[in-house]
């Protein structure tokens, strides 16, 4: 049997890495499937949040990667109607595939360019219409779903989501009786290692790594470390999205008592991730809402809890002593799980070291997923 060939949109892919989960997301499922399915991906020649094309690319042609898959690498010039006209006619495409919603290159213009074509319409919704992600700009946002759906744009469109909530928003939101397949992202294809970390009672050494953004509550991590009594250390990785955002986090970090210390140490390439969570002891994410979390599995798949939201895939961490997923609208909550884990010592925190590493391990051992995204992209 023949390949399926499956053309992508999406507006950022590697090397980039600012962006974050879609351009894991995607990253991920290339290096499961390549094998099984031939992918030719067309995204911006610069990264997330930068104007600076890719060093060693050759724009708006095919670039072949070493692991078989090609990217169309499209320049801001590149970038036209004509132009992915162009790409949509030269193959005879099994799938077109895209990420995300809103995006006018990458979302909307090619699934309306499609329309005609024998190729299935994927979209992939990347968490887009979660309640956290709706909140903001939730008037311009539910414009344009009623215009498309005006438009018929996702007219017999496939739609993945990645757990039953995702489903669920996708009917509320976009259409009813909408065709949605819930298949789970991806893991990075090599496993992790747990690795240990020196603990003392009365210190915690807490990270996030996200965007500096409101949907990622990074005010409300700073916030909630006010009341805290030991030494903490909380350090930020990732591009500051929100300028205006991220100066009233500065406010807030400059109020922080001064057994507090917060650093911004900016974005992290992706094969530095595992060494930056392995340096600290917990992974500090109160997220408006993930439909994944990729780099929440990343921390469990080396042996460090998660203090994050209930508004996540990654549920009853307590339980297995692999972190805690907390309701936001409690936020000392957030500030009693990180007395706890300051508290804990050695001997304590090496359990709930073990209990995240297990639930990672289990995570990423199970082929279901990997299985059902092959069969996103069968006749």
């Amino acid at each position: 049997m023949p390949k399926p060939r499956v053309l992508v949109f999406i507006d950022w892919y590697l090397p980039g890495y600012r962006a974050g989960g879609p351009v894991r997301s995607m990253a991920n499922l290339v290096d499961h499937l390549r094998d099984r399915v031939s992918f030719h991906i067309v995204a911006r020649n610069t990264d997330y949040t930068t104007s600076d094309p890719y060093p060693g690319t050759v724009p708006d042609s095919w670039t072949p990667m070493p692991g078989g898959e090609r990217v169309w690498y499209a320049s801001k010039k590149g970038t036209t109607w004509k132009a992915w006209k162009r790409i949509l006619k030269e193959e005879q495409w099994d799938v077109v595939y895209t990420n995300g919603l809103y995006s006018w290159w990458y979302n909307i213009l090619p699934l309306w360019l499609a329309r005609g074509l024998k190729a299935r319409r994927v979209v992939a919704v990347r968490g887009m219409l979660a309640s956290g992600a709706m909140r903001h700009g939730i008037v311009r946002k539910l414009l344009f779903l009623s215009l498309a759906r005006m438009m018929d744009l996702y007219k017999g469109v496939c739609f993945q989501a990645t757990n039953e909530e995702e489903a669920k928003d996708i009917r509320m939101h976009v259409q009813k009786f909408a065709d949605v397949r819930v298949v789970p992202n991806l893991p990075k294809v090599a496993g992790g290692e747990r690795l240990p970390v020196h603990k003392e009672p009365g210190s915690a050494k807490l990270v996030s790594v996200a965007r500096i953004a409101v949907e990622k509550n990074t005010l409300l991590a700073i916030n909630s470390l006010r009341g805290v009594a030991g030494q903490v250390q909380y350090s930020l990785y990732g591009p500051v999205y929100d300028g205006a955002y991220w100066a009233q986090c500065l406010a807030a970090i400059s109020a922080l008592p001064p057994n507090v210390r917060v650093e911004h140490r900016g974005a992290v390439p992706p094969e530095e991730v595992a060494a930056v969570l392995a340096a600290h002891h917990a992974l500090f994410m109160p997220s408006a809402g993930e439909n994944f979390g990729h780099t929440m599995l990343e921390a469990l798949s080396v042996g460090r809890p998660l203090l994050i939201s209930d508004r996540t895939p990654w549920r009853m961490l307590e339980r297995d002593q692999a972190g805690w997923d907390l309701p936001l609208d409690i936020a000392d909550g957030f500030t009693r799980a990180v007395q706890q884990i300051c508290e804990m010592d050695q001997v304590e925190y090496d359990r709930w070291s073990d209990g995240a590493f297990a639930r990672g391990t289990r995570y990423l051992a199970d082929q279901a997923p990997v299985e059902a995204s092959l069969k996103l992209f069968l006749p």
